[in-house]
């Protein structure tokens, strides 16, 4: 059986990458995570090829137009994406493969053969999502604001039904890290099946 694809979607600050820490914590072995590409500049602690493919716009430019990329958005005057080679990679090892992506992409993925699974991580409320972005202390009043934007118009998408197998509000994190642990786990025992 091919492979399954984890797509997690969310707004930024909504504790994804906490998630998805425990996740790998817990099951690593079973894992491979997607390096997307990125336009945007390098934050402090992370590492070109680990976090990300720090590259430039016209480098990635030149990729999409090429069609090496299963999906791709631009966010706050940035580009994203996951590139065919980094999915297959993972896949071609047996693991489960991670895609940590925003709306544009999951609508992009869905429309290719991967078999993927969609799970929307939610804060309680935008006010809370507000004081996380605020609390990281990395954004301008400008890009916060458009974070903000962005993020409603994600919680309109990760709303409807339909558009993802399981939403996820993470209120507590042990909490929301048990019930995407809980959705995942027939996947991994199916792989662990085999």
């Amino acid at each position: 059986m091919t492979p399954l694809t984890l797509v997690l979607c969310g707004p930024s600050g909504v504790g994804k990458s906490t998630l998805l820490n425990k996740l790998l914590d817990e099951f690593g072995p079973h894992f491979g995570f997607s390096v997307s590409h990125t336009t945007r500049s390098p934050r402090e602690g992370e590492e070109h090829g680990k976090h990300y493919y720090f590259v430039t716009r016209q480098e990635m430019q030149l990729a999409i137009d090429d069609g090496n990329f299963i999906e791709h958005a631009e966010y706050s005057g940035n580009l994203y994406g996951s590139s065919k080679s980094a999915v297959n990679d993972v896949l071609k090892s047996g693991r489960i493969c991670i895609l940590d992506i925003d709306t544009q992409g999951v609508k992009q993925v869905k429309n290719t053969d991967l078999r993927a699974q969609f799970v929307f991580i939610k804060p309680p409320s935008i006010e809370v999502l507000t004081k996380r972005l605020q609390g990281r202390g990395t954004e301008t009043e400008e890009k916060l604001n458009i974070r903000l934007a962005t993020a409603i118009e994600e919680l309109e998408y990760g709303a409807v039904e339909g558009n993802f197998d399981i939403v996820i509000v993470n209120n507590d994190v042990d909490e929301a890290y048990q019930q995407l642990r809980e959705f995942i786990l027939p996947a991994i025992n199916e792989k662990t099946d085999d």
